[in-house]
């Protein structure tokens, strides 16, 4: 799997969406088309079930109860251990706690922050491309844009220090995947090697920051200030569960909260940064979406100011991104 793996990312990817899935997931791309959809694989002693149809997994997802997450290996628990890897009762508790803080209502107010980012990079960017035209690499700029954004939302006023988060959880993530296309040995993670002990000291260094943020905005809330940032909005929540119930065993601890903030940044940076770079791509591919799409957000946003009501109206463009 590794090997087919790292020759697919050898070879320069063809633009055409069939180079896709063999690409990214070379290993099940060959074993689907030698066995047919409905097939198994093998990881060491354990069988795992390949499913493509959307009904099926459809089902497997929504379905928690009976479908539950294979075991991962345990190192990435030193990226984050929040939501996505609980299961029953504990995700159940975690999601009401945290659903508050993606409401609509909520998001709306995060606007200017995205503005106030995505303005930040155009004029980055106007100041590097000559006038007769340049290439520019926007993979790193829009990886920067995700995370100056999420840590705009998340912490608010705690901007700088959510930067410096971001920049700790992307290289845990960069050992994170050089472990993963290594040889699993167990108990490999006990072994204080230089990578381990980098990983263990990144975990720490993180949880440390974001326990020091997390103090000062329970002090913020204790003194009547309101902020709409997604932590603030995650702690209110958390408190309002644990009120309501009258024990801190229906909230969520500290330590909880800590990996609910990491996951902010590991649910959200990549994906993100990932789909601007492929709306980009495709919006190159085809030069009348291109053209369809900046006429009708120079109709709609006649001035430089965003208003979330005037998304609505947006049709070819925003729609397709949805």
């Amino acid at each position: 799997m590794m090997k087919m793996g790292k020759e697919a990312l050898s070879k320069p990817i063809d633009f055409s969406h069939d180079m896709i899935w063999p690409r990214v997931m070379p290993f099940f791309h060959k074993t689907i088309n030698n066995y047919g959809k409905n097939c198994f694989a093998w990881y060491g002693p354990r069988p795992a079930v390949v499913i493509v149809d959307p009904e099926l997994i459809r089902e497997v997802l929504t379905k928690n109860y009976i479908y539950q997450k294979p075991p991962g290996n345990p190192l990435t628990r030193l990226a984050a251990n929040g939501l996505a890897g609980y299961e029953a009762d504990k995700w159940a508790k975690h999601r009401r706690i945290v659903n508050p803080a993606f409401h609509l209502d909520k998001l709306k107010h995060m606007l200017p922050a995205f503005q106030l980012t995505s303005s930040e990079l155009l004029k980055k960017w106007k100041e590097i491309i000559s006038k007769e035209g340049s290439e520019i690499d926007v993979w790193p700029y829009l990886q920067t844009l995700t995370s100056d954004a999420i840590s705009r939302t998340a912490f608010g006023s705690s901007y700088e220090e959510g930067k410096k988060i971001f920049e700790l959880q992307k290289e845990q993530m960069g050992l994170l995947l050089q472990v993963a296309r290594s040889l699993y040995i167990p108990g490999w993670r006990f072994v204080p090697t230089k990578t381990n002990r980098r990983m263990k000291q990144i975990f720490n260094e993180v949880g440390a920051l974001i326990l020091g943020i997390i103090k000062k905005r329970i002090k913020m809330i204790e003194d009547g200030e309101i902020h709409d940032d997604l932590l603030s909005i995650l702690l209110t929540s958390n408190l309002q569960e644990i009120q309501q119930h009258g024990h801190k065993k229906f909230g969520m601890s500290i330590d909880e909260v800590i990996e609910e903030c990491k996951l902010f940044y590991l649910a959200g940076q990549e994906t993100t940064s990932a789909l601007l770079v492929w709306t980009m791509i495709l919006l190159s591919k085809y030069p009348i979406w291109q053209e369809r799409a900046r006429e009708e957000v120079l109709q709609v946003f006649e001035s430089d100011e965003f208003d979330y009501d005037k998304l609505n109206h947006l049709k070819s463009g925003y729609y397709d991104l949805k």
